[in-house]
């Protein structure tokens, strides 16, 4: 309902926050804000630049297949009211990369802002490279960055792909593909971790990601975990946890990477973010930017502006002049 809602006009645009201490330049692009849309949401890229108008400084789509996917049988969401959370199970329901294609192509030739495209894998292909790589070569021309996603708990196998050697193997076939098209710019190419990590894991992306090169890091995708305090009947649906609940681990594997990193990798923090006050501490634990989704089901499209105005409050408080100077402030 809400992508019709967007796509016949019937969401206005919402005037967006202006504000030095917002701006942040990565990658050689200029963000107007650090808060994006997470992956999920606008699947099918039908959206992206009405959601821009919504007041998100970036937008990112899918995730996308090569081939188009049904996802998993209904239902397969759940809202978890008392516990400000959402459980899914979707399954990378999506229409295909080449009609996706058609609809970035047809976007404004002066955009609103950033959209990044998040790339996964159809469900039966075995060689997950392959998917990858089709992806890109179809998609990487449209995008402002490319996410390998790789830590989505609705694809049977795809979490193993967090592995040090298959995401070597990975990361470096994905890579190679984006320089064999040779495009000026070239789209960022970013990894997409899950929280369900143990040490050793998190070790070994953080050493892969500063070998292979890679531009970024987002964590972290949707959790597989239960917390005891969650509230809800239906908490035992199969599926990952979004929402509130995800905050505060999702922010400890964050920090984790920015000290594993040494801070010398963009990071994009997600997980649970529904207010200013949750967005200037990932940033402060290593975030250069912010997705949220989850919060919106709770709070609608006002939240975007309502976290950049409270993020604003909190930066000036603690004397900085922008939010690029507060990241990984509480490791300094």
């Amino acid at each position: 309902m809400a992508i019709c809602a967007l796509k016949s006009g019937w969401i206005p645009a919402s005037k967006p926050v202006d504000d030095a201490a917002l701006k942040t330049r990565l990658w050689g692009r200029d963000f107007s804000n650090p808060i994006g849309l997470a992956a999920g949401f606008d699947k099918n890229a039908e959206v992206p630049d009405a959601m821009l108008a919504q007041g998100f400084g970036f937008v990112e789509i899918g995730s996308v297949t090569p081939r188009p996917q049904d996802g998993n049988p209904l239902p397969r969401l759940f809202r978890l009211t008392s516990d400000q959370a959402v459980v899914n199970r979707m399954g990378f329901n999506n229409a295909g990369m080449d009609s996706i294609a058609r609809r970035l192509a047809a976007r404004p030739k002066i955009p609103r802002g950033w959209v990044g495209v998040n790339l996964g894998k159809n469900k039966e292909t075995e060689n997950a490279l392959d998917d990858y790589i089709l992806g890109i070569n179809t998609l990487a021309s449209f995008a402002d960055y490319i996410v390998i996603n790789v830590s989505s708990p609705n694809t049977p196998g795809l979490r193993a792909l967090q592995g040090r050697e298959p995401l070597a193997h990975l990361l470096n076939g994905a890579k190679d593909a984006l320089a064999k098209l040779a495009l000026n710019p070239a789209p960022p190419l970013l990894l997409k971790v899950a929280p369900d990590l143990t040490e050793e894991d998190k070790q070994d992306i953080a050493e892969v990601a500063l070998e292979v090169e890679i531009d970024g890091l987002i964590a972290t995708n949707t959790t597989i975990e239960r917390p005891d305090n969650l509230r809800h009947l239906l908490k035992n649906e199969a599926g990952g946890l979004s929402g509130q609940p995800l905050f505060a681990p999702s922010t400890t594997v964050l920090a984790d990477f920015y000290r594993l990193t040494e801070g010398k990798i963009v990071l994009i923090g997600v997980g649970g973010v529904s207010n200013g006050a949750q967005a200037y501490q990932k940033i402060r634990s290593g975030a250069s930017l912010v997705q949220l989704y989850s919060a919106l089901v709770y709070h609608g499209p006002g939240l975007v502006n309502r976290i950049n105005r409270e993020l604003i409050a909190y930066l000036k408080r603690d004397g900085f002049s922008n939010a690029s100077e507060a990241v990984g402030a509480d490791f300094s």
